[in-house]
């Protein structure tokens, strides 16, 4: 029997983890891990029980953003389905950040894309040194919509402006410089460092924390309503389904240069 993308474990205390478990694929979200993380959040957030959330990566990557070829597929599909597609992660985005209860994150290696915008979404994030982040869409001809909101609210406008339109990468010490984590922890001393910062979580009364995140959302309006995540993901498909967006994922399928960047001496195949 072939296990769930997103394996949940619960320890004594209601602490939830959540582990993204498609580690050859460096943790890349498809439309059933996506399916996994929407069902798992929707029914934790119900569960009174659940004091905290942690979420982590299988193997050496923290998440690589969307799997390019489950992107190729849902190019081709009819629009209905392909706005169901990106309304997938638009929703996914949307209920981790909203969650009702304390959310962390432990990030090692790639956290790409998607992967980046997971990140976005949590109260408090922790990276290794070693971490590297990259809002990383534009390179193949698509755009970060779904994660929009969220990448504003995690490292603030000048920043979200720099990084989602290069698509460059950076190192866990600039994530912490801009506001993406919190701290930045030895590899040998992040678990340790999660407890603790877990016993501090579990200090917090559970009705008072959950007050406390929907108030700071909600007063500076930092919460998604149906139509807002509809339009969110209406733009991101109609840019994954143009000539770019099918360009940028052939370029990354074929390991290629997509025909709007230049070679190494300058020149432009397009």
């Amino acid at each position: 029997m072939e296990e769930s993308p997103v394996l949940l474990s619960r320890d004594a205390r209601g602490v939830v983890t959540a582990t993204l478990n498609r580690p050859q694929r460096g943790n890349a979200y498809n439309a059933a891990l996506l399916a996994a993380l929407t069902g798992a959040l929707e029914a934790l957030a119900e569960d009174a029980g659940v004091r905290a959330l942690v979420l982590r990566g299988a193997g050496r990557h923290f998440a690589a953003g969307a799997d390019i070829h489950w992107l190729a597929e849902v190019s081709d599909y009819a629009p209905e389905a392909a706005f169901e597609a990106s309304l997938a992660t638009t929703r996914a985005m949307q209920l981790l950040n909203e969650f009702p209860r304390p959310t962390l994150a432990l990030v090692q290696g790639a956290a790409f894309g998607g992967g980046c915008g997971l990140v976005c979404c949590v109260d408090v994030a922790l990276a290794t040194p070693a971490a590297v982040f990259g809002l990383t869409e534009v390179r193949v001809g698509v755009s970060p919509t779904p994660i929009s909101a969220q990448m504003v609210q995690a490292m603030g406008l000048r920043q979200a402006r720099r990084y989602a339109v290069t698509g460059e990468r950076f190192d866990a010490v600039e994530a912490l410089r801009i506001g993406l984590v919190h701290e930045v922890v030895p590899e040998a001393e992040v678990e340790a460092r999660l407890e603790a910062i877990l016993g501090e979580v579990l200090l917090a009364a559970p009705g008072a924390a959950a007050v406390t995140k929907a108030s700071l959302l909600g007063v500076n309006r930092m919460t998604l309503d149906a139509r807002q995540m509809a339009l969110l993901a209406h733009e991101g498909w109609v840019q994954r389904a143009s000539a770019e967006g099918r360009e940028g994922l052939a370029a990354f399928r074929e390991r290629r240069r997509p025909s709007w960047a230049p070679d190494e001496a300058g020149s432009y195949t397009g």
